[in-house]
């Protein structure tokens, strides 16, 4: 069987009429942003939690991330590929039992309170997000205009933030106690100290039971919802044999480096905002995660106010005006004592708000047929999460949290050299600037 390949411009064949008729797949999907919005900030709760929990080190938290990102790594091209073979709702239905089934191990992980246990859950739960993302992201690209696939993913996003808000708010009211154990304390008996550990790994289990039910009831549901099929494979088998001349191609390349520099850097400075607060503004456990809730708004704020923009700004302009003032940010984090340099990484959130989506969708301009294959290709580079959240761990254990700030501004520096390649890219047919 033969299939012509899908230019961009084929795409604008999908009419108005036709995407009304996927109006509640459409819904669906951008309750999936939500979705994985969610996990990925309880991630941050996590790292606070078993860190007191399991009397961790840093880099010894850092873990949650490592074990999440590699799982979104490793399941990132099987998503590709089976939705390349059986379409959209497959991908969808297989990746939220997955995440459904990860969050309810949360409960045999939480009965033997046992770290491993649980990071075997997150892994699990990654997985599922890794299908979820693969299928939504070139989903929200694909239906519409190619023009516009750049801002339409980030209003689909902006559902994004909303989840994360929402996940460290219940992390915050359920997982979070706000107690502390002293362990020079010599009044704590040693049967004192158990029952603190035990309670703390304990308050981790009914929200993602919770979590877990929901998400497989949202697995049933999507059967009987009609989602686009696109262009798929049966006879031919998946594309393999264009993956790597894919990646040869400089613009998805480069995406897919910002994109696992960007990663690393967004999950990096989230995963120690409480840490961050709690050592070099010498605040509490609460008042950190009020730090962190404040960042969270302040994203889904720039990703309202920026995806507005785009409708008169071009989005690379805005990504390379936005990574460039992560960078300043940051940077003032890993220099500024006490409140002066939370307030920059606080401030820093605003600006992340729509480097993600933007670098996806510039990162899959002009793939056509392969796009979903492109798009594999990025999702799996959310590796960066686990490798860079890891190092800044490791920085931090080594010289303090501040310093460890110095690794995401390594990485937002990535990010505006890849938005600098695009602008040449933009620029080069016309030999003039464009905004």
């Amino acid at each position: 069987m033969t299939i012509k390949p899908q230019t961009d411009q084929a795409q604008t064949s999908q009419t108005p009429a036709r995407q009304s008729a996927y109006r509640v797949a459409i819904a669906f999907v951008v309750l999936l942003f939500f979705l994985w919005g969610m996990a990925n900030n309880l991630n941050d709760i996590l790292i606070a939690q078993f860190k007191k929990a399991f009397a961790l080190s840093d880099f010894g938290t850092s873990f949650v991330q490592q074990v999440f990102y590699f799982g979104y790594f490793l399941f990132s091209l099987p998503a590709a590929l089976l939705m390349q073979g059986r379409g959209y709702k497959s991908a969808i239905m297989t990746g939220l039992g997955c995440y459904g089934v990860g969050a309810l191990l949360f409960y045999p992980a939480a009965e033997f309170g046992k770290y491993e246990f649980f990071l075997v859950a997150l892994f699990i739960i990654a997985g599922g997000l890794a299908f979820l993302e693969t299928a939504a992201n070139p989903l929200m690209t694909e239906i519409g205009d190619p023009a516009g696939a750049a801002r339409r993913l980030n209003w689909a996003q902006v559902a994004n933030p909303i989840g994360t808000l929402f996940g460290i708010l219940v992390g915050k009211y359920f997982i979070l106690s706000g107690k502390t154990l002293d362990p020079t304390d010599t009044n704590l008996t040693e049967s004192a100290k158990a029952l603190f550990y035990r309670q703390e790994i304990l308050s981790v289990r009914g929200p993602y039971i919770a979590l877990g039910l929901v998400v497989l009831v949202l697995a049933i549901l999507a059967a009987f919802i009609r989602f686009p099929q696109g262009q798929h494979h049966t006879e031919d088998g998946p594309e393999m044999g264009h993956l790597w001349g894919l990646f040869r191609r400089a613009r998805l390349r480069f995406a897919v480096i910002a994109q696992f520099f960007y990663v690393g850097a967004q999950i990096g400075v989230w995963s120690y905002t409480i840490r961050y607060a709690e050592e070099n503004a010498h605040m509490n456990e609460a008042a950190g995660a009020n730090a962190l809730l404040i960042s969270l708004v302040l994203f889904a704020f720039g990703r309202f106010c920026g995806t507005s923009l785009m409708t008169r700004i071009r989005p690379n302009t805005m990504l390379t005006v936005f990574s460039a003032l992560s960078l300043l940010l940051v940077f003032g984090a890993s220099v500024l004592p006490g409140e002066a340099g939370l307030y920059c990484l606080v401030a820093a959130s605003f600006f992340l708000s729509i480097q993600f989506p933007t670098i996806f969708a510039l990162g899959v301009e002009g793939l056509g047929r392969e796009r979903r294959l492109g798009a594999s290709l990025i999702i799996m580079a959310i590796i960066g999460g686990a490798f860079l959240t890891g190092l800044m761990g490791h920085v931090s254990d080594l010289l303090g949290i501040r310093l460890a700030m110095l690794v995401p501004c390594l990485c937002f520096a990535v990010v505006l050299s890849f938005s600098l390649f695009i602008r040449k890219l933009e620029v080069r047919p016309s030999h003039g600037l464009t905004l």
